[in-house]
């Protein structure tokens, strides 16, 4: 969880401030009460280090001093046991050092024992008393949603609380919250058999939505859930499909030592028959097109205003290259996913028609999922990613990354015709200050620092009508240098990046926040996110969503500064503001 800092302008380095007596939940559940609370946990100790001098254009110069890294357990993480697809013996032993099936909640990496004070188990952040704001009245109207709770269907597409849940609705439609977002889960709905859909769940969940009056925004998730960042429950891919995993595992992302990720298919089987006699993207698309017949009546009245294609792991346009379940931490560089036997005939092709043969084969060199860039050959400064056959390589990665994501989209476009639809990118925001954006690499985004790695990503929205989403609206890249200096992180230039190549292309764009925000400082740099500062074309967010509802964002402190956050989203005064 992140943890928000002002800069003294006249010092240039950060000041303590009057504490604002903020409490953190501990591993017990314990909630912060009354103020602008943040939901943290403890972090483990950061060993102070020097920062080094950056170069120009925002890349690191060549720093090569030894960085320690630490290895304690993932905070606020379910960790699932280790998947029966792995035929690597170390994926077991990797998975066990943060035992199985437990809450982690150490080696948070966006918290920094630096800036906080420990009181019995609490920890107590240094904020500024005073902030100051934008007057946003009269600028454009945002629309704000709301994301449901991950397990607000269970497994067995049952409404989980209706009761509880209807309060809530009210609640959020009475400070004016215009919908609420929600994962329509493949792996619930298809679980069972090839297309036989249960929508039931969904069917009550969307009536009682709609006779409040608010609108809906849906996520495809053809993605597990369980072992990320933020998972609170365990929903895998269908039944039906981890049959065929056990008797072929190449259908899921594999990793150089041969471990499978059941997170998602592969997209080496885009175009395989190897689904009950289907193709991945026929299943995607059976699985679309059965929701926009089975709600039809709620696409006529404009009440569905957003669909949202998942398109990888966590929903998100990106390989699933930092799996916490195979011993990834933050920030590790990750791992290329390339090693299933479709993807790997896809690279021999591509090799073949280059006429290097020798080519038919993944970086040797590019570290394991925790090195860091200068420990690689392949990532560090003037390393292999810049050469000949590394340049080959990361051409063809990215290059299924976004033929993945036209077929997937362009198959939606069909079954949702005139809906309005997005896709979300993943903000892999460490390393982005240095010369290979190593961790983007292992993703699929082909960004280092002489290249524009999301120009074709847009360009490929841009073809199917679709608008782009993007996380970490509420980031501060001084936050991440206090707190974890050695990632060379900047997740403000990379939402800068991402943005405005999306906007250069007049797509629609939509954000979210990536952290729990429940305080004004955070709120404040989702607006200016969401609102640029002086942008002469006035280019905004077409909407943005809050992650998500809980009790916490129901007590009466945290939902009057959330109504305050709203009422700024939408243009409106507020009396309070802080100038």
């Amino acid at each position: 969880m992140a943890l928000l800092f002002l800069q003294d302008p006249s010092f240039n380095k950060f000041q303590k401030t009057p504490k604002l007596d903020l409490f953190f939940s501990t591993l017990q559940g314990q909630r912060p009460t009354g103020g602008n609370s943040a939901v943290v946990t403890p972090s483990s100790p950061v060993p102070s280090q020097p920062t080094p001098s950056a170069s120009i254009r925002g890349v690191a110069s060549g720093y090569r001093s030894s960085l320690e890294y630490n290895t304690c357990q993932t905070k606020g993480v379910f960790m699932p046991t280790p998947s029966p697809y792995d035929l690597s013996s170390s994926s077991r032993s990797q998975t066990s050092m943060v035992g199985d099936g437990e809450l982690q909640r150490d080696n948070q990496p966006l918290v920094g024992s630096g800036s906080m004070d420990t009181v019995h188990e609490k920890q107590i952040i240094d904020l500024p008393c005073r902030l100051s704001e934008r007057d946003l009245a009269g600028t454009p109207y945002v629309p704000v949603y709301v994301m449901l709770p991950l397990g607000v269907i269970n497994i067995k597409c049952e409404l989980v609380d209706p009761d509880g849940l209807l309060k809530q609705l009210k609640v959020l439609k009475s400070i004016n919250v215009d919908g609420v977002t929600v994962n329509c889960w493949w792996g619930i709905v298809e679980a069972h058999a090839p297309q036989e859909y249960n929508w039931n769940g969904y069917k009550r969940l969307f009536q009682m939505v709609h006779e409040l009056k608010l609108k809906l925004q849906v996520v495809m998730s053809f993605h597990e859930c369980g072992g990320n960042f933020g998972d609170d429950v365990c929903i895998p891919l269908p039944h039906w499909v981890a049959e065929i995993g056990r008797t072929n595992p190449d259908i899921f992302f594999t990793d150089r030592e041969g471990r499978h990720n059941p997170e998602c298919l592969s997209w080496g089987v885009d175009k395989e028959r190897v689904l009950r006699g289907r193709t991945a993207l026929e299943v995607y698309f059976d699985f679309m097109r059965s929701f926009r017949v089975e709600f039809d009546e709620y696409f006529e009245d404009s009440f569905i205003s957003m669909i949202e294609v998942g398109l990888g792991p966590c929903g998100e346009l990106r390989y699933p290259s930092c799996p916490v379940k195979h011993g990834w931490r933050y920030p590790g560089v990750g791992e290329f996913q390339c090693y299933d036997q479709y993807m790997l005939k896809s690279l021999k092709k591509a090799a073949e028609a280059r006429g290097h043969s020798i080519w038919v084969r993944g970086p040797d060199n590019a570290g394991t999922y925790n090195s860091q860039p200068h420990e690689t050959g392949f990532f560090c400064d003037g390393g292999d990613y810049d050469g000949f056959y590394g340049r080959f390589f990361l051409n063809w990665y990215s290059k299924v990354l976004v033929d993945h994501g036209n077929g997937v989209l362009s198959l939606a476009k069909l079954a949702f015709e005139g809906s309005c639809i997005a896709a979300k990118l993943a903000n892999i925001y460490w390393w982005y200050k240095t010369a290979s954006h190593a961790a983007e690499l292992t993703a699929g985004y082909y960004n280092p620092c002489n290249r524009d790695g999301y120009a074709a990503i847009m360009e490929m929205l841009k073809s199917n009508g679709v608008s782009l989403n993007i996380a970490c609206a509420d980031l501060n890249t001084l936050n991440q240098l206090e707190v974890f200096p050695k990632a060379f992180a900047d997740p403000e230039g990379l939402v800068w990046q991402v943005l405005n190549a999306g906007w250069d292309l007049g797509l629609p764009v939509a954000g979210e926040n990536a952290l729990p925000c429940l305080n004004r400082v955070t709120y404040n740099k989702a607006l200016d996110s969401a609102k640029p500062m002086n942008d002469p074309d006035g280019r905004h967010f077409s909407s943005f969503t809050y992650l998500r509802l809980s009790p916490l964002l129901m007590e009466q402190q945290n939902l009057r500064e959330f109504e305050r956050f709203i009422k700024r989203m939408h243009g409106e005064a507020v009396l309070d503001l802080q100038v």
